[in-house]
């Protein structure tokens, strides 16, 4: 299988691409000549480790009807001092809101997600170092 993007200068630091249908934009700050307004190439980074790990604990979830008020999915990331300053670690960390939540079940969405079905995780595993954190908040 073969993927392709393209990203079309837009001015200033500013691109834009899109993707399965989506205008995408990335930029750069004003002290390096851009306007500030999309995020970061490297940012994106993290949104795709969060976005993959979470899309995959949802539908693991969802299949073993665990049933939850709320998720959210944060990245704790490292970055080295030197150019080109790149990502030392991550730390994913999902937060459960709920009643009566199943730790067990929990715990093997996520290792699925880590170990078996994010092909995020997988192309960053060998790059830098990945910790995982779940955080269960009792309503």
């Amino acid at each position: 299988m073969q993927q392709k993007l393209d990203i079309n200068f837009l001015g200033g630091m500013a691109f834009e691409t899109e993707m399965n249908g989506h205008k995408v934009y990335i930029d750069a700050d004003e002290s390096v000549g851009g306007k500030n307004s999309a995020p970061r190439p490297k940012a994106m980074m993290m949104l795709a480790l969060a976005g993959c790990t979470g899309m995959d604990v949802v539908s693991i979830l969802r299949k073993m009807r665990v049933e939850y008020d709320d998720l959210t999915v944060s990245i704790d990331a490292e970055l080295d001092d030197e150019f080109p300053k790149p990502y030392t670690s991550m730390k994913v960390i999902y937060r459960f809101w709920g009643k009566d939540l199943p730790k067990d079940k929990i715990q093997k969405a996520v290792d699925l997600s880590k170990d078996r079905y994010c092909g995020v995780s997988a192309n960053y595993k060998d790059s830098f170092p990945l910790s995982h954190e779940i955080i269960l908040e009792e309503n």
